[in-house]
């Protein structure tokens, strides 16, 4: 995450940082808790630093940010590597569209949750563009990276959407609607992009029927097998 401190402990550093943006909005990674339970999320905050919007990341990296069965490998002291609190991530609900005012309706993505083409069919609320913010560092300087921003490229085409990729490494980037990459950060490389959000395009067959259609062929075809089969017979 951007910020390596609890939400509940960051109003003096989210103050600093809206002072430093010029009262500029932000949005950043953050971790938060609520009781024993810790989240991996996202927050937008408005030109004084206030949480105006959150989303806690769904999709759990397993071993990562959680392990499977955790709650009975807890008194052993196992954990998930990436969680700095706890034992562990809590998955959070499911993806929503958030508002942001000014900045449009926003479909937040933190990390792999860029590869479950479903979940952002599933979305409510119809948004303006994505926003993937991410840590592809685990990777280093092999293909990790480059893949990660390839299946991200296929989520702008499926839902006929820009995407604005925030990487704390790299590839940061602005992908426009047809999946093209028109401005970007180079892994491991500081830096700042200063550009107009692409336009959306008319919503693609995918984002209004998903897998619907790869199904009723897969069943098409099996129905034309078994009358072969039968006709053979």
């Amino acid at each position: 995450t951007a910020v390596p401190y609890l939400l509940e402990y960051s109003d003096d550093l989210f103050a600093e940082m809206a002072a430093v943006s010029g009262g500029v909005p932000i949005v950043t990674g953050v971790q938060r808790a609520d009781g024993a339970r810790y989240y991996n999320s996202l927050v937008a905050l408005d030109g004084r630093g206030a949480v105006i919007a959150m989303h806690d990341k769904s999709h759990l990296v397993p071993f990562g940010e959680y392990i499977p069965f955790g709650d009975f490998l807890v008194p052993f002291g196992i954990r998930a590597f990436a969680a700095q609190e706890g034992f562990g991530y809590t998955p959070g609900a499911a993806i929503r569209v958030l508002d942001l005012g000014r900045a449009g309706r926003v479909l937040p993505l933190i990390c792999y949750e860029a590869i479950f083409a479903q979940d952002l069919n599933r979305a409510v609320g119809q948004a303006d563009w994505i926003l993937q913010i991410t840590n592809d560092g685990w990777f280093g300087d092999i293909s990790g990276p480059y893949q990660h921003l390839a299946q991200t490229r296929l989520r702008a085409i499926e839902q006929g959407l820009p995407v604005l990729r925030v990487a704390n490494t790299g590839v940061s980037g602005v992908i426009d609607a047809a999946g093209q990459l028109l401005h970007a950060l180079p892994l491991n490389t500081e830096g700042a992009l200063d550009v107009a959000v692409p336009p959306a395009r008319p919503r693609p067959l995918y984002a209004r029927t998903g897998d619907l259609p790869v199904a009723a062929f897969l069943v098409l075809a099996l129905l034309v097998v078994a009358a072969r089969r039968r006709f053979d017979d």
